[in-house]
């Protein structure tokens, strides 16, 4: 069985980033959306069982730090980040997201 979980951390206030809207497409389009939570999870993002293939994570940065007060150029350098990663097996897949208005970095976790 596949699980997939996402956790933004917001590394310009260094904090978890609470209230970015996050939408999860596969090959056949959206599969979910959500908002994350205090902790900057959006653990309902995905449903359990997701098969092999491409999928991407969608995640509102702009309008994120834009609800943060920071002010951004218009347009801003990210409005929205998109991570793009295969599923080639069963298991967990977790997708952080470390993310400033200019910079942004991710990897595989646990």
């Amino acid at each position: 069985m596949t699980t997939l979980s996402t956790h933004v951390l917001d590394t310009m206030h260094g904090r978890p980033a609470a209230g970015m809207n996050v939408v999860l497409t596969g090959p056949e389009g959206e599969i979910g959306r959500g908002r994350t939570n205090a902790d900057g999870r959006c653990p309902d993002i995905a449903p359990v069982g997701l098969g092999p293939g491409q999928y991407k994570l969608h995640f509102a940065v702009a309008d994120y730090f834009r609800a943060q007060d920071v002010t951004l150029p218009d347009p801003p350098f990210l409005g929205e980040v998109t991570i793009a990663f295969g599923i080639a097996d069963s298991g967990h897949y977790h997708v952080p997201l470390l993310v400033s208005p200019f910079a942004y970095s991710t990897y595989r976790g646990s």
